[in-house]
C-alpha cells in the first residue's frame, strides 16, 4: 500500500528536527535531529536540513515503501518574528540571521514545495490537529526551550496576526525593568521561564554563593541545564526546588494575562522545559487561578503537550497541508 508524507522541519535555537509525518496527519513514521550551528549562518543550517530530510526519505522508503514521489513538500516552522509573505527571518534572537530566505532556500536544497510558519503557530496547530487539545475550539499553546514560543488556533485556523507577528508570547512583558532578554527588551517572561533562564538562574544563584548540589548533575556550573535543574529538584536540592518553583510562577503571570484576553479552552505547554512536569505546572496553574478571572480560568484546561517534543514536526507539516488544500 502506497503512502504519501509530508516532511515537517522544527528549527529550534539549539537543535533541527526532520520528521516524516503522514499526509492525513499522525506521528512521524521517521524522525532525526541535529544540532542548529546558527553561528555559521542559515546556509550550513539549510545543509544540515538537507542532510536529515534525505536519511529521513531513505529510512522512510525503507520502511514503509514507495519512493521519493512520494513526499509531497516540506512545512518549516522557525522561531520568529517571520516576514511570511516573504519567507523570510526578521530579527529573530535565537537566529541572528536577519533577512535570510529560508523557505525558498529549503525549497530549494530539498526539490519541493515549502510553507514556513513561526515554530509556536506549528507546534500550537500539531497539538490541535492531534495532539493534547485534539480539534478543540481554541487552544494557546507555549513551546519552552531555548527561547519561549507561542500560537493560537481557534476553529481550526492559526492566528497571524496582521503580517505573522502575532502570540510572541516569550516577549510579553511580566516585570517592568526586569531580567534583559536576547530580544533587547527587560522582563520578558522568556527571560524567567524558558529553559535557558531557568538554567540561568540556577547559576546565578550558585555564583552567588548559595548551596547546591546541581554542580554534580551538570558536571559544573558550564554544563547546567534545565533538566539537570529538575532532576535535582526532584532529588532534594532546595535551591533547584524555588529555581523550577518560580519560574512556574512567572509563567503563570504571563499565562494568566493571555487567559484572561483569549478565554481559551486549552492553554497546552509544550517543549522540553515542559517535561519538568508537576513542580512546574503547579505554581503556574495556582498563578493562573489567583490572577485569571474566574470565569476564564474555570473554562480553560492547562495540559502539558502530548506529542513528547514532535509537536513542531507534526504542526509545520499539518500546516502545510491545511495551507495547500486552501
Amino acid at each position: 500500500m502506497s503512502h504519501r508524507w509530508v516532511l515537517g522541519v522544527d528549527i529550534g535555537g539549539t537543535n533541527v528536527v526532520v520528521g516524516a509525518v503522514p499526509l492525513e496527519g499522525g506521528p512521524p513514521v521517521a524522525s532525526i535531529s541535529g544540532p542548529t550551528l546558527a553561528e555559521r549562518g542559515g546556509d550550513a543550517t539549510v545543509a544540515t536540513i538537507a542532510a536529515l530530510a534525505a536519511e529521513v526519505i531513505e529510512t522512510t522508503v525503507r520502511s514503509e515503501g514507495g519512493d521519493r514521489a512520494d513526499f509531497v513538500g516540506v512545512g518549516v516552522g522557525c522561531p520568529g518574528p517571520l516576514d511570511l509573505e516573504a519567507g523570510a527571518i526578521v530579527r529573530t534572537p535565537n537566529l541572528p540571521w536577519d533577512g535570510y530566505p529560508i523557505r525558498d532556500r529549503v525549497a530549494e536544497a530539498l526539490g519541493l514545495e515549502c510553507v514556513l510558519d513561526n515554530d509556536g503557530n506549528c507546534a500550537a496547530y500539531g497539538e490541535w490537529w492531534i495532539g493534547a487539545a485534539r480539534e478543540a475550539h481554541s487552544v494557546l499553546c507555549l513551546t519552552l526551550g531555548t527561547g519561549i514560543g507561542g500560537g493560537f488556533v481557534e476553529g481550526g485556523r492559526v492566528f497571524r496576526g496582521v503580517n505573522g507577528a502575532a502570540f510572541e508570547v516569550g516577549h510579553i512583558t511580566i516585570e517592568v525593568d526586569g531580567r534583559p532578554c536576547p530580544c533587547g527588551n527587560r522582563g520578558c517572561l522568556e527571560a524567567y521561564a524558558s529553559a535557558t533562564a531557568i538554567a540561568a538562574r540556577a547559576r546565578a544563584r550558585i555564583e552567588s554563593g548559595e548551596a547546591s548540589t546541581l554542580t554534580t548533575y551538570a558536571g559544573g556550573l558550564e554544563g547546567l541545564t534545565a533538566r539537570a535543574v529538575s532532576d535535582a529538584a526532584r532529588a532534594g536540592d532546595g535551591l533547584a526546588a524555588e529555581v523550577i518553583e518560580e519560574a512556574g510562577r512567572m509563567l503563570g503571570v504571563g499565562v494568566a494575562s493571555l487567559v484572561n484576553v483569549l478565554n481559551p479552552e486549552y492553554v497546552v505547554v509544550a517543549g522540553g522545559a515542559a517535561a519538568i512536569g508537576d513542580p512546574l505546572f503547579g505554581p503556574m496553574r495556582d498563578e493562573v487561578r489567583r490572577r485569571a478571572f474566574e470565569a476564564a480560568a474555570d473554562a480553560c484546561r492547562i495540559v502539558p503537550g502530548s506529542l513528547e517534543g514532535q509537536a513542531g514536526v507534526i504542526g509545520t507539516a499539518g500546516i502545510f497541508v491545511a495551507e495547500s488544500s486552501r
